[in-house]
């Protein structure tokens, strides 16, 4: 079975930044479509930014111009840097994976943002 491991999140103060990443069991460059999910608390899962093999990036507005997604498939690895953090950024932030037919989920990394 595929899976995913999230890694990167932590505490960062306001204006700070951090790099997620996402290691996949196997090669990404079978992904169809790799996306970036976050979830605060009381929240619903929100989608973050989605990314096809291509390399098209699609992040949401409260992120565009701060978080950039990236890759590298020699180590099966998606990454997402995110800069000039705000507190309404703390969430939970999930990776997931669009193979063939069937989607993947990591277990999330924590990201909390101070004022």
């Amino acid at each position: 079975q595929v899976q995913l491991v999230e890694s990167g999140g932590g505490l960062v103060q306001a204006g700070g930044s951090l790099r997620l990443s996402c290691v996949v069991s196997e090669s990404i460059a079978r992904a169809n479509m790799i996306r970036w999910f976050r979830q605060a608390p009381g929240k619903e899962r929100e989608l973050v930014a989605t990314s096809t093999s291509s390399g098209l990036l699609k992040p949401v507005d409260s992120v565009k111009g701060r978080f950039t997604f990236s890759a590298d498939n020699a180590k099966n690895t998606a990454y997402l840097q995110m800069i000039n953090l705000k507190p309404e950024d703390t969430a939970v932030y999930y990776c997931n994976a669009i193979i063939q037919t069937a989607s993947y989920w990591g277990p999330g990394t924590q990201v909390t943002v101070s004022s």
